[in-house]
């Protein structure tokens, strides 16, 4: 739900023109939202989901 909630976040403002500064305020957001799914899925063995993560995780962070 937090990823959700991160990407409408990132495109609702931008797409809306309506405070465009809360763009990379809500990509920061979600970096840490990203940094905790990684941590997680690293203590569950899950490497698979751990990569899919990062790339998320360096999406946003490129946006921020």
């Amino acid at each position: 739900m937090a990823e959700i909630l991160g990407a409408i976040g990132l495109i609702l403002p931008a797409l809306l023109h309506v405070a465009p500064v809360l763009v990379p305020l809500a990509a920061v957001g979600l970096i840490f939202v990203m940094l905790g799914a990684a941590v997680v899925h690293a203590r569950r063995d899950e490497l698979p989901n751990v990569a899919v993560t990062i790339v998320l995780l360096t999406l946003a962070a490129v946006v921020a």
